[in-house]
């Protein structure tokens, strides 16, 4: 008797997992999120832009020589961040190089200008990045990208967004947040470069995280550029080859490149952040690795002194 339960337990068991091996597979067939091969054209076509016919950034002074900046961008969307710069501008003998920041997933501009959030010491200590450039004499810029910050979607966040892509495949959302917020940047780049206070021969760029996949492809859109910093940017594959770092390699030559990993994060493996150092091209750059996890070690600003 009891062998016969066993036997009808085990074929229902054997029944259960065939159903849900087929269910699963079914999913993946229809829903997950798989590779695929864009053109360099149509991949170009997504990252062009126009500005509008009478662009003008709004500007509020807020106190030792920080000033916020609002504006409506190629599409009308409303964007804001903030500039600083190291002295007073209007009294500065020559102009300033300047540093473009992005801030990680789900963080704002607020980043690169807090020590603290919410009472608490930040992760990623982006901060310091920004002393170390306004103490080198740089202006630093850094803005919210899109379905951040103060440009938050409280209908459909981030979270929402990441898990439709990851649940059914829908990777159109993410890659217009990643495309429209480095258009964003662009777009204000073309204003904010002729005025007389920046010095349009020195302009770098760097980010944490998403940040760093960002810093990397505007690097690769703008010959403006100098140097890119990339910390501990994640891997990406052609599951959202619009935004995948990799593709965008060959195009940062002649430029100062520096990428800052971590040996286990868990966003990008040692092998995965060893094949991006690889397909950076030039003799000028540089691969600083870091024990542990996706956030880095305080003191790492400091050793990002040489790339400015």
């Amino acid at each position: 008797m009891q062998t016969t339960f066993r036997k009808k337990a085990s074929k229902l068991m054997l029944t259960a997992l065939a159903v849900l091996a087929t269910t699963a597979a079914l999913w993946w067939g229809i829903f997950g999120l798989k590779p695929y091969q864009p053109s360099p054209e149509q991949v170009q076509a997504r990252y062009d832009y126009s500005a509008p016919l009478a662009f003008a950034p709004s500007l509020k002074h807020l106190g030792e020589h920080a000033y916020e900046i609002r504006f409506n961008s190629f599409d009308g969307a409303p964007v804001n961040g903030r500039i600083k710069y190291p002295s007073d501008p209007a009294q500065a003998k020559s102009p300033f190089p300047l540093l473009i920041a992005f801030h990680g997933l789900g963080r704002s501009h607020m980043r690169w200008w807090q020590s603290t959030y919410k009472g608490g010491e930040t992760l990623e200590h982006t901060h310091l990045v920004t002393e170390q450039a306004l103490q080198q004499g740089y202006a630093v810029l850094a803005l919210d990208a899109r379905r951040h910050g103060e440009r938050k979607n409280l209908e459909y966040s981030v979270l929402d967004l990441m898990r439709d892509m990851k649940l059914w495949g829908k990777r159109e959302p993410y890659e217009a947040m990643i495309i429209d917020s480095i258009k964003d940047y662009r777009l204000l780049l073309d204003w904010l470069l002729p005025q007389p206070q920046i010095d349009g021969r020195k302009i770098q760029v760097s980010g944490y995280s998403m940040g760093g996949q960002m810093a990397l492809i505007l690097g690769a859109q703008e010959p403006r550029i100098t140097a890119v910093a990339a910390i501990v940017p994640p891997h990406l594959d052609d599951k959202v080859a619009a935004v995948a770092p990799l593709r965008f390699a060959p195009a940062l030559a002649d430029k100062k490149l520096w990428l800052l990993s971590a040996d286990d994060d868990e966003v990008a493996s040692l092998q995965q952040n060893q094949a991006l150092f690889e397909a950076l091209p030039g003799r000028e750059k540089k691969h600083l690795r870091f024990p542990g996890g996706h956030i880095l070690p305080k003191d790492y600003p400091a050793q990002m002194r040489d790339w400015f």
